[in-house]
């Protein structure tokens, strides 16, 4: 198991994050993490009127609420369950939006300096997860070539069409994991 320590570390070499209201959740990663998990991000966030730790890691999504009445709440996403990640700012705040499967999960008021990095390392762990599942090929074949242009053609189209204002942000979201789900 890991020790505190070497976690907090491990978070001071991010550089910048948001923590507000979070310390139990942080002493509570020794027992949540995976020895050979590596924390990629965290923020700190509100979802369900709690605060939250939010933690990418290069296999997961993890969500802590320790409760004065309830105890340690715990959520988790697989990276490879993720649809999508995106994020808005503020004068001060921020918010980021993560689409898993058909589920939508809002995390509001996480400092604005943490969303982008967050979303970037969310996005970067997806792909170095999906490039280490994917086999090695020497060349690859002329049909997986034309697929892989025809949906790299579906979704540019789509990001036309939202864009343009005629799909709304959760039409996208939907659209767009319909597509990578027939990858």
């Amino acid at each position: 198991m890991r020790t505190l320590e070497s976690i907090k570390k491990e978070i001071e070499d991010l550089g910048e994050t948001d923590l507000f209201g979070t310390a139990k959740e942080v002493s509570h990663l020794p027992e949540v993490l995976a020895d050979d998990e590596n924390i990629k991000y965290l923020t700190s966030g509100i979802t369900d009127g709690s605060t939250w730790l939010i933690v990418c890691t290069q296999k997961r999504i993890i969500m802590l609420d320790y409760g004065m009445f309830f105890g340690m709440k715990q959520s988790e996403m697989a990276l490879e369950n993720i649809n999508s990640i995106s994020y808005q700012t503020g004068l001060i705040l921020g918010s980021i939006e993560i689409w898993h499967g058909g589920a939508r999960m809002l995390i509001e008021n996480c400092g604005k300096k943490t969303v982008k990095p967050f979303c970037d390392a969310v996005n970067k762990a997806i792909k170095e997860l999906k490039n280490e599942a994917a086999p090695a090929q020497t060349a690859a074949s002329p049909e997986k070539s034309t697929e892989d242009d025809d949906i790299v053609g579906k979704l540019e189209r789509l990001a036309t069409l939202k864009e343009k204002g005629i799909l709304t942000d959760e039409e996208f979201a939907t659209q767009k994991a319909k597509i990578l789900s027939n990858m």
